[in-house]
Parts: structure tokens; sequence; C-alpha cells
């Protein structure tokens, strides 16, 4: 798990300020990266997830995704637990050939 620099609470029971980085390759068929914290998938299935951010790239609004997302784990959030975690998300659509 990671976590900001200097938080040495969560440092002694095994947090990290190191992030997990991966590498992916697009094709020309992939249109959306979607990046996301754990408060986002706690409650939203990567369908959800989809269900709500493809009717915005059809009308190219990655803003708009993104606070229909943050706003559904919201209400999630609120109808399933006492507590919310930080929920953050960017969304960007591709509109490039990358081929």
């Amino acid at each position: 798990m990671s976590r900001s620099i200097g938080d040495t609470v969560a440092h002694s029971v095994g947090c990290s300020c190191e992030p997990d980085i991966t590498h992916t390759i697009l094709h020309p068929h992939d249109k959306i990266v979607l990046l996301a914290s754990d408060g986002i998938w706690e409650f939203l299935s990567n369908q959800n997830v989809a269900n709500i951010v493809v009717p915005f790239f059809e009308k190219d609004a990655p803003e708009a995704a993104a606070n229909a997302l943050v706003s559904a784990a919201l209400s999630q959030w609120k109808r399933q637990s006492q507590s919310i975690d930080d929920i953050t998300v960017v969304v960007i659509f591709l509109n490039v050939d990358l081929t």
C-alpha cells in the first residue's frame, strides 16, 4: 500500500511512499484511460464505471465523466459505510489514432 511521504504512523504498519508503477502499451482500440483511487473501486465494479463513463466519452466530456464517477462513488460510500475513503479519479479520452 502506498501513502504520502512522511506518514510515519502508517509506515510503522507497512505503508510505503513508493508508488506501484506499471507500463501498458496503448493500442488503436483503446479509447479511455482512467486512474482512480480505491475510493472509486470499493463499491463500483469495472462494469459500473464503464456504464458511467462511456456516455460521456460519446460527448467528449471527460471532466463530466470524472464528476459523475465521484458522485456515484460518494453515494455508495454514504449508503454502505460509516466512513468515506478518498475518492480521486482522472479520466482521459484518447481521441487520436495511435497507428
